[in-house]
């Protein structure tokens, strides 16, 4: 019998654990300390695991240097010894394992983390380092509470609202594998900050949001960056909210910021004469990330001292630092991450070289307010009418910086001159942790009929139909997309999609190729497209498998219609129907978006 409901933030730099007991009137969302090592041998309990690993040299591990309460006998650490090994030892650590989990370009059930590492350093698969993280928060939570194990609680595991349906599953795999419960649900992280001021207001928020007002909620993270736009609209005389719209998956946040800052300080060096090796300049990038957080917080200090180690008489003798001033420290983020832009620039896609490495996609473009410029413009009615949010919800580590919020506001307000500005919802945000707080209240609300964010799915999903015609050498025929799922659909509800025959690949292996979109609000299943833009649709994971073929027909292919469902547990069901003998074959892969059912 649950005893809790468990929100689990599993970030790309810091995961975080917030609980409630489910049998409480009024919900007190509590923080989970998680113990930790800082260094070999030394255990400190923190209310965030960094979400970094470190696989150590096998000598490194005698004698329990990596001993948990809850496991002995490691050779890797997960958290702030791991996030210190990131300066010290790059090439045995891990980080942004969540961000590969996305990168569909590579095979994310492969070890190859870190990337680039040495031949002779051991690896792990993204999908691994993820259930590490959650290894360690299950070892910590079982630690605290050995009476409520956390296999038997209702846990709440929380995703990027721009995850399609393989990342998605990919971290249910993860999670499952680490020990989380088969009846845990997931959780857009802009939706579950939205839950987190709900959890703070209660039925107060009705104080501030109106029917017809537009909430932007603008999610920066260390690596990553989420927008969401949530609607207030009406039901039976009340205000609801729904989920309008996501964004796209945008690698880019405090860890750029961080980047910037050290290649300004490694200029201040070279005017020096002081030349920095490989080694150092890891080691410079996270000294200003300390920096960055100190001066841009609230009451920081005019100046702070960046220090990086020596490496010996031909480059640095001990330690050398300098000062940066919060107003230039300042200025270099706030011009090259939130800049004023146009409604209407787009984001920049340069490409230094036609040969590209296969690494993460990070964005060419780091001006985040280009980003969320393109964000609004395609979630309008017309190009020429982007979406306008009367309120803007922040999230993020980024935003602790006041000058960084007053410059996005200030930007948005100059897209609609016209219009009031949006406002930012009032509250006390907790910015560290509030997806895992808004998550554990999303599990409280969901059994005890506290409020609810509706949406349903939050993109369409097509299937790839390749065209008939001549064959030519060396070319491949066109492929039209086919919607099955629109915008919108609802877990629990089902639809035949309306079509010509199809011709379904049985009795050899095949592939299904499938294809999402976040902004193609208008299609609708049956809907059939000869051709888009790579803003339109992206692929997700193509499906490779043998369908069982059908004794009654001697085609190598059988005519077949689509139905489909999306279960309650958020799967897509695509089943394929013969009319002729009525066979039905299952394609099922998950597009869970929120699991509001």
């Amino acid at each position: 019998m649950a005893k809790y409901v468990v929100g689990m933030d599993l970030g790309t730099t810091n995961s975080v654990v917030a609980y409630v007991p489910l049998d409480e009137e009024h919900p007190r969302v509590e923080l989970l300390s998680v113990p930790q090592l800082v260094a070999a041998g030394t255990i400190e309990t923190r209310t965030t695991l960094p979400s970094f690993l470190y696989l150590a040299h096998p000598h490194e591990a005698k004698d329990g240097a990596f001993d948990l309460p809850w496991a002995s006998g490691r050779e890797y650490a997960v958290g702030e010894l791991a996030r210190r090994q990131a300066a010290e030892v790059p090439d045995r650590t891990v980080g942004a394992a969540k961000s590969w989990l996305a990168h569909s370009r590579v095979d994310r059930r492969q070890a190859i983390l870190p990337w680039n590492a040495p031949a002779e350093v051991p690896k792990v698969s993204p999908v691994v380092a993820s259930q590490r993280y959650l290894e360690h928060l299950i070892g910590a939570w079982n630690t605290a509470f050995p009476d409520a194990p956390l296999q038997d609680q209702i846990v709440v595991l929380t995703v990027p609202a721009s995850f399609d349906a393989s990342a998605r599953e990919l971290t249910r795999e993860a999670a499952l594998a680490a020990g989380l419960p088969e009846g845990m649900v997931l959780l857009e992280e802009p939706q579950a900050a939205v839950y987190a001021w709900l959890a703070d207001l209660g039925d107060r928020w009705r104080r501030q949001l109106k029917l017809g007002d537009k909430l932007l909620v603008c999610d920066v993270g260390g690596g990553t960056t989420d927008l969401t736009l949530v609607g207030v609209t009406e039901e039976s005389g009340n205000l609801v909210l729904e989920r309008l719209a996501v964004g796209n998956h945008l690698l880019i946040g405090g860890d750029n910021m961080d980047l910037a800052l050290a290649h300004f300080a490694a200029g201040q060096f070279a005017e020096k004469g002081l030349k920095l090796d490989p080694w150092q300049s890891v080691a410079l990038w996270h000294s200003c990330r300390n920096a960055k957080e100190m001066v841009l917080s609230p009451g920081g200090p005019e100046k702070h001292s960046i220090a990086v180690l020596g490496r010996g008489s031909k480059l640095l003798r001990g330690t050398v630092s300098l000062e940066v001033e919060r107003s230039r420290v300042a200025e270099l983020l706030v011009e090259g991450f939130f800049p004023r832009v146009a409604i209407t620039d787009r984001p920049a896609r340069r490409r230094v070289s036609g040969f590209q490495e296969i690494g993460l996609p990070f964005e060419s473009d780091t001006a985040i307010t280009r980003h969320v410029a393109a964000f609004l413009r395609a979630q309008g009615s017309d190009p020429e009418t982007p979406a306008r949010p009367t309120h803007v919800l922040f999230n993020g580590g980024v935003f602790k910086a006041e000058v960084l919020r007053a410059r996005l506001l200030e930007v948005l307000a100059s897209w609609f001159p016209k219009d009031p500005p949006p406002r930012p919802l009032l509250g006390a945000p907790d910015l560290d942790h509030a997806v895992a707080k808004g998550a554990a209240y999303y599990g409280w609300a969901k059994h005890r009929g506290g409020m609810r964010i509706r949406g349903g799915t939050a993109r369409a999903y097509y299937v790839g139909i390749e065209t008939a015609g001549l064959a030519v050498p060396g070319a491949v025929r066109p492929l039209r997309a086919l919607c099955v799922v629109p915008i919108g659909m609802e877990e629990g509800t089902e639809t035949d999609v309306p079509s010509d025959e199809i011709g379904l690949v049985v009795g050899e292996p095949a592939q299904f190729r499938f294809f999402s979109s976040s902004v193609r609000k208008q299609d609708r299943p049956g809907d059939v497209l000869s051709r888009w833009s790579d803003e339109e649709l992206s692929e997700t994971d193509s499906l490779e498998t043998t369908l069982p073929a059908d004794e009654a027909i001697e085609e190598d292919y059988v005519p077949v219609r689509f139905h489909a469902r999306i279960t309650e547990l958020g799967m897509l069901e695509l089943w394929c129907v013969s009319p002729q003998t009525n066979r039905r074959w299952k394609l099922e892969f998950s597009v869970r978006e929120d699991a509001n059912d």
